[in-house]
């Protein structure tokens, strides 16, 4: 790998009110491409079967992905360089772990979010539910569509980065303010208290013998019960929701590529990403920049900090939690407890069933349409965003790490984006053709999430440990931290990988005995 330049660290703007936008950075865009598949699919499913009991779990994930998403951009601040580049910066070497990553990586490849997405398009058309096999030519043929158009915001635009931060900025505004008019007008305020408190109900656990009822880990075991036996059928759920609360898997990294292309830190030596389309002047080097830690910069360094850690705590955090609250408060508030959705990619048009019913009339029909539009709206573009995040993380690398790029012009790294970007673009486009259903889709790619981001944050602890100067490095309480995040992960993935390994066990003894 080759080393650092070294630069002037640029001091940190003034926050003020009325340049608020300037602030809104990639806490803003990863925020809005937070409120996608966990929050609109799975997060309703669990909440419809056991209430806002078990969302203490999303809570967990989203604070260990908050304190990692911070950990990450620390290294891009110093250095204007993404996380991904870092990591291949430590030993032994890049080669053993672009190998690791790419199989870590591996379920963001399957396009669940475009599958999902046409389901309520679909809907919208015929009035009615879709039937996987008698519709599945349909479905099938819009989610191509809307996986296509989904690569737009990466051709147009100048910075890839700009483009989708007016997409996801249109997405927030929109679903935010049309989930807050169905839960003003349309809920019961214990729908609220249901939701919100559910995010603190620490230790409540699903029960065997007792579908829909939950029983609390830490009371039972005060009062002397001991550990109540859980039951693990939504364990594959449970675990999804968990990995898709806030970003999940390796989805969280592109924030450091996002911290580099806002020119925050040393990002503003470095450059971006360029779209294919309207990037005059616009590249990016194949080499960070690095600052000396001095009497100077050391001020500069801690305003950047404080920076990124309002932007995480301000804008992507309470994005993650409002986002993930909203459509399960609807699932709460107009589908019956305990009643299973069945597949989980029809929870929002049984939702939306639930609006129309409700309201009745027209109105009713309108805000029929309106939520089967609102989930086509949470759902299509973070299918931009997280193919922008796979791409970019190994471009990025890659842009660094070869020897032979590095003959290639700084500007002409939009070439090596949009190779990429192709070769992406084909493989998911095969997955969308003979795959069955989104939610096979959605198995595959949320199983190996936990274990990535579990072992990313452990990374992240040994990269910004030996590579930061000491004076840049995490105190050990952040450290800590980080160590109990990647366990958490690990933990919960672990679970659901044996529960899945039970239900192969069953199906073979079946098969074997038939």
């Amino acid at each position: 790998m080759p080393q650092w330049n070294v630069a002037e660290l640029p001091d940190a703007p003034v926050f003020q009110v009325k340049n608020l936008w300037h602030f809104l950075g990639p806490g803003l865009l990863m925020g809005g491409a937070a409120i996608g598949g966990g929050e609109w699919l799975l997060g309703p499913k669990v909440t419809a079967i056991y209430g806002g009991g078990l969302l203490w779990l999303a809570t967990l994930s989203i604070l260990g992905q908050m304190l990692y998403n911070v950990e990450i951009s620390r290294y891009t601040l110093y250095t204007g360089e993404p996380i991904f580049t870092g990591k291949c910066r430590t030993l032994p070497g890049p080669m053993l772990w672009v190998v690791v990553y790419l199989a870590l990586d591996f379920g963001t490849v399957f396009p669940y979010l475009a599958a999902s997405a046409a389901t309520p398009l679909v809907t919208m058309y015929l009035g009615k539910i879709p039937d996987p096999v008698e519709h599945g030519w349909m479905l099938r043929g819009l989610s191509l569509v809307i996986f296509l158009l989904s690569l737009l915001p990466m051709i147009f635009g100048g910075k890839v980065y700009n483009s989708l931060k007016a997409v996801m900025t249109f997405k927030i505004v929109f679903v935010m303010g049309f989930l807050l008019v169905l839960a003003f007008f349309y809920s019961h305020a214990s729908t609220w208290v249901e939701i919100f408190s559910g995010f603190f109900k620490f230790g409540q656990m699903p029960v065997v013998g007792k579908p829909g009822e939950l029983d609390n880990l830490f009371l039972s075991l005060w009062e002397g019960r001991g550990i109540p036996e859980i039951d693990l059928s939504m364990a594959a759920f449970l675990s999804g929701l968990i990995a898709i609360s806030g970003q999940g898997g390796l989805s969280n990294t592109p924030i450091s590529n996002y911290t580099r292309d806002q020119g925050w830190g040393m990002g503003s030596h470095v450059g971006a990403i360029p779209s294919l389309v309207g990037s005059q002047n616009i590249q990016l080097s194949h080499v960070g920049t690095v600052f000396i830690p001095d009497s100077v910069s050391l001020p500069r360094w801690k305003r950047w900090y404080q920076h990124v850690v309002r932007d995480q705590a301000f804008v992507w955090a309470p994005a993650c939690f409002f986002g993930l609250a909203l459509p399960s408060m609807l699932s709460v508030e107009f589908l019956k407890r305990g009643s299973d959705p069945g597949s989980d990619w029809t929870i929002s048009v049984m939702t939306a069933n639930g609006v129309r019913e409700r309201a009745g009339g027209e109105i009713g029909q309108f805000l029929w349409y309106m939520t089967l539009f609102c989930g086509f709206v949470v759902l299509a573009p973070s299918m931009a965003s997280t193919i922008d995040g796979f791409v970019r993380r190994w471009v990025d690398v890659f842009w660094t790490a070869s020897k032979r790029l590095h003959s290639l012009d700084p500007s002409k790294i939009k070439n090596v984006y949009f190779g990429v970007l192709s070769c992406y673009a084909l493989f998911a486009i095969v997955m969308l053709a003979f795959v069955p259903s989104p939610g096979t889709l959605i198995k595959v790619a949320t199983s190996i999430y936990n274990f990535a981001l579990g072992f990313s944050c452990w990374h992240v602890v040994v990269l910004n440990s030996v590579l930061l100067p000491k004076a840049l490095r995490p105190n050990w309480a952040v450290r800590i931290g980080l160590i109990l995040v990647g366990i958490f992960f690990w933990c919960v993935a672990t679970v659901a990988a044996y529960k899945l390994m039970q239900d192969l066990g069953v199906i073979a003894a079946k098969a074997t005995a038939g």
